[in-house]
């Protein structure tokens, strides 16, 4: 009864709706928060003038309409941007591997784009500029590739998801071994690699937005229309294979997808840990189990989350900025052990 009501589950208008104003909320937040202080209604009279066939004196002067168009809107976007991108790349790995605290960089995409990172920063003379994104863009995705293949030689049929966990570990030590390895040798760009590392999105411009757009829109939309899916996958691959679905191919798909936002979001900010084990977790938890509900919820909320969280991170000390990784970590430690706790009692029981 439970698994056919999962499978019945959809997503319902009041949770889109609540989960849209939070993060329109959150945006509006990050919008109006800064050194500089701009007036709520000329920042929404000036995003309304940027849509079509609308026209609005904001009342903004040129500086404030820089700061607003050039600084802060594209921080917001890629805050969001990047963290819809790991919440729903999370809850997509924790559909393929039946498992809900499996991570985005579960198959060494972390370990493949700091690799990638690390040995451009150390290896290129000067401002690398978007070289250091592309790089790990191409290690994140080489790091999975070399996962799945190294899984998919080792194994196949049910025990295919666990061995492909394993492959993940063995290719992160492997790659965060060699990445430890250049950085005992080009020590003096310590500072400039551990500050990629930690993450952020002071960074952000419309250039970064345009280029990874398109791949986070497709792996976006891929994982989203896969939540039935999902869903049939956790009820086993034998119903899956009844129903005349591909388990594996159903797999592979998600999985590419996953890693694909993944690698988008870690080339943007560097490496940002626990977003994609939290939100869709929290979701879980308030909206249900269902993948047609936690895979776009998740988005929607892991946006309004790592936004919240960039928030912090420029308040919290200014006028200097927290790296994004350390406040993910405050907030993710702390749950991890809240939700130890609530499986050892579930165990008990």
């Amino acid at each position: 009864m439970k698994t056919q009501v999962r499978a019945a589950a959809r997503l319902r208008p009041a949770q889109l709706a609540v989960a849209s104003a939070v993060l329109a909320a959150a945006l509006l937040a990050g919008l109006l928060s800064g050194a500089a202080d701009l007036p709520v209604g000329g920042v929404l009279k000036a995003l309304a003038d940027r849509l079509p066939l609308v026209e609005v004196d904001s009342g903004l002067s040129a500086v404030e309409w820089n700061v607003l168009f050039e600084l802060r809107l594209p921080r917001v976007l890629m805050a969001a941007l990047v963290g819809g991108l790991l919440a729903v790349a999370g809850a997509g790995y924790q559909g393929v591997f039946r498992n809900p605290l499996a991570d985005p960089y579960l198959l060494g995409a972390a370990s493949g784009a700091g690799l990638g990172a690390t040995l451009t920063i150390a290896l290129l003379p000067g401002d690398p500029g978007l070289t250091v994104p592309l790089a790990a863009f191409v290690g994140a995705l080489g790091g999975v590739a070399l996962a799945y293949l190294l899984g998919n030689a080792a194994g196949q049929g049910a025990s295919h998801s666990a061995t492909l966990m394993l492959a993940g570990i063995a290719v992160s030590s492997f790659l965060g071994a060699m990445q430890t390895f250049v950085l005992q040798y080009r020590s003096e760009e310590l500072q400039r690699i551990y500050a990629w590392v930690l993450g952020g999105v002071g960074s952000a411009d419309w250039h970064q937005l345009a280029v990874v757009a398109p791949y986070a829109l497709v792996s976006s939309v891929v994982l989203v229309l896969h939540g039935r899916l999902l869903d049939v996958l956790a009820v086993g691959d034998e119903e899956a294979t009844a129903l005349g679905l591909s388990a594996a191919r159903i797999r592979l798909l998600v999985l590419a997808a996953a890693s694909l936002a993944t690698a988008c979001a870690v080339a943007m900010s560097g490496l940002i840990g626990f977003v994609g084990i939290v939100v869709p977790h929290v979701v879980r938890r308030l909206a249900g189990g269902s993948y047609r509900i936690v895979l776009p919820l998740s988005l929607l909320a892991g946006a309004a989350f790592l936004e919240l969280v960039d928030l912090v991170a420029r308040l919290a000390v200014a006028p200097g900025e927290l790296p994004l990784g350390v406040v993910t970590a405050f907030v993710g430690g702390p749950f991890f052990v809240v939700v130890l706790r609530a499986a050892r009692r579930q165990v008990s029981t």
